[in-house]
């Protein structure tokens, strides 16, 4: 993987200069291949906001992959210089790759190397660049894997408009470091100057596959959910036994493999629907064994005939794997005229039939709103037989949490900051707020602790590991969630 990403890269940095030398973009304060280099940097850092400093082997792969000498605090820095914690970043599309796409759709560049596959490519690079990134750490978070989505699905939703998306792309390196002993100069020249270069056909080697006993010692390791993990390991049980008897060629137990996932905010059941993907690929239940996770927004269009292709498009990108919908309630709450939730669901359950034995749907939201959901309409009650209830946590499995989080990312609570939120989490399970959301409520906690102590860190201007790593009482007062 690591050859194929240098690769990509490599491949991205000739493709600016081919696109510069056709004139594109040429008018820039700096070269275009340069921008691409520095927006890969800029994501990179967006990424990293889920932790106050990044880890060394993190650090490592920035400075490696991207050719650059950062110090930890000094990518902290360039976070706060180029405000990639904020919607604004998050949101916005790369400047770079706008001249992609121009390239690709404005017809205003010919090549036989590219072709129309220079924008597609620039996006799986970002892709693969993001996903290696956040392997870096033994352990991926969810929030690093909304971050990379959300992003990701920026890219795409650009390529769509002028019809460059296609899904599960396999792009393939043109410039290859890893296998040619031709200088990156040259093959770029060679590029440049639209001749064809020669493919990299090295096989990635795939990764060896997780066992179905340490995907399920990762779910018993979550904090909390004792009943959840008894229904997930129940339910595996019986997948498993179904599995035994055909082979057998005997008769299998007919069960839905639909489920409801119902709890509040921030219980865990998105982590536990990725697990069990996992657990059901390896099982062969599913072939691809993705989590795809939407909600309403990305099911129900404006007007009649958009719903429906709407759904199919999620349901297509879901085949193989799990659909994940969050507050699926909302999909029927609203049945006056003008509203096309219902025909969402319409659009749900025939595809669940045709597509019931390589698709499984979990639905997701409030206990007592997804009972109204399932009772508005007869076939939903009876696609989905099992129900997973995910209790809030204890304000001592919430620090459980706080601390989980804060060793993930090398940071420590002195005495009094663990006292303060130990406080802070009592009263707020106490009075549970509207908006109460269990352990995001935490790690939005966390993040504005770090974002308190960066600031006074840079203020003081002092940069040794005890100061880099400790979060004192001041950075936890005073925050609102």
């Amino acid at each position: 993987m690591a050859d194929r990403l240098m690769d990509l890269i490599d491949t991205c940095y000739g493709m600016a200069a081919a696109i510069s030398k056709a004139g594109i973009g040429t008018n820039e304060t700096m070269t275009l291949k340069a921008t691409v280099r520095l927006e890969f940097l800029k994501f990179l850092s967006y990424l990293s906001c889920t932790e106050g400093m990044p880890k060394q082997q993190e650090l490592d792969f920035i400075n490696k992959t991207l050719g650059y000498s950062f110090r930890k605090e000094e990518i902290v820095q360039f976070r706060l210089e180029q405000r990639t914690m904020t919607t604004e970043y998050s949101t916005a599309v790369p400047r770079a790759l706008k001249f992609f796409v121009l390239a690709d759709a404005g017809g205003k560049m010919t090549d036989t190397v590219y072709k129309k596959k220079k924008a597609i490519t620039l996006v799986e690079t970002y892709r693969l660049l993001g996903q290696t990134y956040i392997a870096q750490d033994d352990r991926t978070t969810e929030k690093e894997i909304k971050l990379l989505s959300s992003y990701m699905k920026v890219l795409e939703d650009f390529l769509k408009e002028y019809g460059l998306f296609r899904r599960g792309a396999n792009v393939t390196p043109v410039l290859s470091t890893a296998s040619s002993n031709t200088s990156l100069k040259e093959n770029v020249r060679k590029i440049t100057a639209g001749e064809e270069n020669q493919k990299n056909t090295k096989d990635d080697k795939e990764e060896p596959e997780e066992s179905i006993e340490s995907m399920l010692a990762e779910l018993n390791a979550l904090t909390g959910l004792g009943s959840v993990k008894q229904e997930v390991n129940h339910l595996v049980n019986l997948m498993q036994v179904s599995k035994l008897r055909k082979e057998r060629n005997m008769k299998q137990p007919s069960v839905s493999k639909h489920l409801v996932f119902s709890g509040n905010p921030g219980t865990g059941k998105t982590t536990v629907a990725r697990i069990l993907a996992k657990i059901y690929r390896s099982l062969g239940i599913l072939s691809t064994g993705q989590l795809v996770e939407v909600d309403r927004g990305a099911l129900v269009g404006g007007y009649i005939g958009q719903t429906a292709a709407k759904t199919m498009d999620v349901i297509d990108e879901a085949v193989g794997g799990i659909l994940f919908i969050d507050e699926a309630y909302s999909l029927t709450v609203g049945k006056g005229e003008g509203d096309f939730g219902q025909e969402a669901v319409d659009t749900l359950l025939k595809a669940m039939e045709d597509n019931r034995d390589s698709l499984i749907v979990i639905v997701a939201g409030y206990p007592d709103l997804m009972d109204q959901f399932l009772s508005s309409n007869p076939g939903l009650r009876s696609r989905f037989s099992r129900f997973i209830l995910f209790e809030d946590y204890t304000p001592d499995e919430l620090f459980e949490i706080m601390s989980g989080m804060c060793r993930k990312q090398e940071y420590i609570l002195s005495a009094e900051a663990e006292r303060y939120v130990r406080k802070f989490l009592e009263k707020r399970c106490a009075d549970k707020p509207e908006n109460f959301a269990n352990a995001r409520d935490v790690r939005n906690l966390l993040e504005h602790a770090i974002t308190n102590q960066a600031a006074r860190v840079v203020g003081a201007g002092q940069y040794d590991y005890d100061i880099l790593a400790r979060l004192e009482q001041c950075d936890f007062e005073g925050i609102n969630l």
